[in-house]
Parts: structure tokens; sequence; C-alpha cells
């Protein structure tokens, strides 16, 4: 992955990244969430893995969230990685490709500013990014109502969009998939995720895909049907 332009403050064991055109607060400062109470500027979370607190910045909303590991080894070692050097963190490596992803113009929240924190042989992370004004994963809209086959269209020219910058999203799933109130689509989370050569792991990203919406199916009975997908895949391949 390609190192794009930021501003990075190194402080003893602490590393921070962030962009100051979005960024007025402190660097230091905007990863407390004291910080934000104390201002009276947190406006929701959100709950997965861990909270994510929605902040409200001088020129933007952002979600702020730490790092949090999953599955049976995230019950033993909740929050710590193993340190290799500041650019191999999740903060970083994230910021970066978010930072990548954005500037190619596909809709992706902008990063804002990231943390680590080194200990011995581990560290702690942090992200704050845009909050994307007015959207609502996949999953609550299907809930409610289903989409028409222009939607999933636009799903689909959106995953293009990002294979074609040459992006795997390692956990393409339709948590990760948003719809403002515009009907404009956007991709989240990217942690983990990577540039990796050849093409097949974007049919990978495509199966992963459709294994979600097969599991909220039969998970929430949301308002999808397998035909839904062939307009999704339509988009893809325009």
């Amino acid at each position: 992955m390609n190192t794009l332009h930021c501003k990075q403050v190194l402080k003893g064991n602490e590393c921070i990244w962030f962009d100051d055109e979005l960024l007025s607060e402190s660097p230091e400062d905007c990863f407390e969430l004291r910080f934000w109470q104390s201002a009276g500027k947190v406006v929701g979370s959100a709950q997965g893995r861990g909270t994510t607190w929605f902040v409200q910045l001088e020129k933007l909303q952002g979600a702020l969230r730490h790092y949090r590991r999953g599955g049976l080894f995230g019950k033993l070692v909740k929050d710590h990685y193993l340190f290799s050097g500041w650019e191999q963190t999740r903060s970083y490596q994230e910021f970066q490709l978010l930072k990548y992803l954005a500037d190619a113009g596909v809709h992706v929240p902008r990063p804002i500013a990231a943390k680590a924190t080194r200990g011995l042989f581990s560290y702690q992370a942090d992200l704050l990014s845009e909050k994307i004004p007015d959207a609502r994963d996949l999953v609550s809209i299907l809930k409610i109502e289903p989409l028409s086959a222009d939607r999933y269209q636009s799903i689909g020219r959106e995953i293009r969009k990002m294979h074609n910058a040459g992006v795997n999203h390692t956990d393409l799933n339709i948590h990760n998939l948003l719809c403002d109130g515009d009907e404009k689509v956007w991709i989240i989370d990217f942690d983990k995720c990577c540039q990796p050569s050849g093409d097949g792991w974007k049919r990978a990203n495509l199966d992963r895909l459709l294994r979600s919406f097969r599991k909220e199916k039969n998970k929430h009975d949301i308002f999808w049907e397998e035909p839904d997908f062939n307009a999704l895949l339509a988009g893809y391949q325009e």
C-alpha cells in the first residue's frame, strides 16, 4: 500500500496520525471520550465489537472506535496486538487505506485521525473517522422494506469501484454497506483489509457478501430474495 501524506505526532510510546484539513481539535485530546463529554459533543453511539462513539467536531461529525479483538482469542486478549512497527499498526493501516480509497473516489468515511499506543511488546489502537450523515446499514433498511433493483445495482457499482482500486474488503457483509438519505452507497470498516495481487479475491468478496445476505435472511427474515443479488451483480459488471 502506498503511503499517503498525513501529519504525525510521536511522543514517547504514542503515535498519532491526522488530517489537519479535517481536524481542528487537539490530536492528543480527540481520542479521549472525556474530552468530548466535557464539551457536550457526544452525539450518539453504536454497539458492535465495542462501543463506537459519535462526536461533533468543528468541521464534521466523527466516529471514534477503539480496536478490539473478536472471537475466542478476543476473550483472552481484548485489545492488544503484537507491535512490529508504527506503520504496521491496524490504526495506521486503516487510516491510510481509507484515505487512498476516498482519494480514488470510492464512497468510504474519510479518516480524521489514528492513534497507536505501544507497550513492551504490544500496542493498542484507536481510529477517528467520518460519520456518514443520515446513513443506515443494509440490515436496518431491509428489516423494514425491500430495495429496488436500481439500488442493488448502485451497491454493485460501488463494490466494483473498490475492487478497481485494488482493495480486498476481507469482511464484506451487509452490516458494512450503508445507504444515506440521498441513496448513495457507502462501504465501511476496513480493519485488516489489504491490496493483494491477482483477482481471485474479488469473487471471494462477492461470495462472502452473498452468504451475509443469506445469513441475515435466515436470522431476521429481511426483505431480500436470491434474485436481488443478480441485480447487484449486474451493477458490478457494468
